[in-house]
């Protein structure tokens, strides 16, 4: 597999400029000692859960009766509703939090580790049986950049300012309807997708 590509679609599901206006808002509530802390544990346990995915994919996929072809489609499905999300936003779920500190909800799940990562994660570990490493690489590389935009949200806020965020959002959302678009149709049979062929002979 690639793991620099999988990885940057990783990194478009992940979407740490989306996450960054609702991380600073529900930070910003606690004490300024406490934000980083709960930041770095709310990472950690969001790359556990995503590794969990990952690794016991294939077993969940048996265990349900599911086949890979199915979760391309349903995966497909749900990439392209979070991406029109990303690029026309609607409704902010903001009014959901609560002043106490966060504890995997709303930050771990659903703003990282969301529907849609565990949907893309089972898809890898359906298409990669047996390998490990790659698909770990590219979870670690697309989380590892993810943190980073996140633990830099008050400067990049500060610099971008709310339009460029957005616009960044936007972006990427389009880039991933790209994505959501081609798992769709990865998970169609063959001769629905493939274009005819033309019958030259006379």
């Amino acid at each position: 597999m690639d793991i620099a590509a999988t990885a940057f679609t990783l990194f478009l599901v992940l979407d740490p400029f989306g996450n960054m206006a609702m991380f600073h808002t529900v930070l910003s509530r606690l004490p300024e000692h406490r934000r980083r802390k709960v930041l770095l544990r709310e990472l950690l346990i969001s790359l556990f859960v995503l590794l969990f995915f990952l690794l016991a994919g294939s077993w969940i996929l048996d265990a349900l009766g599911i086949r890979p072809q199915s979760l391309s489609i349903a995966g497909g499905i749900i990439l392209f509703l979070i991406a029109l999300g990303m690029v026309f936003p609607s409704k902010s779920i903001l009014h959901e939090v609560e002043d106490e500190e966060p504890f995997i909800v709303p930050l771990t799940v659903p703003m990282i580790a969301g529907p849609s990562a565990i949907a893309l994660l089972l898809l890898i570990a359906s298409k990669h049986p047996g390998q490990t490493f790659a698909p770990a690489s590219a979870l670690l590389i697309a989380w590892a950049a993810s943190s980073i935009v996140l633990l830099l949200t008050p400067w990049l806020l500060g610099r971008l300012g709310a339009k460029g965020t957005r616009a960044l959002e936007r972006l990427m959302g389009l880039l991933l309807i790209l994505i959501a678009v081609q798992m769709f149709l990865d998970g169609l049979p063959f001769d629905l997708v493939a274009p005819p062929v033309q019958d030259h002979v006379r």
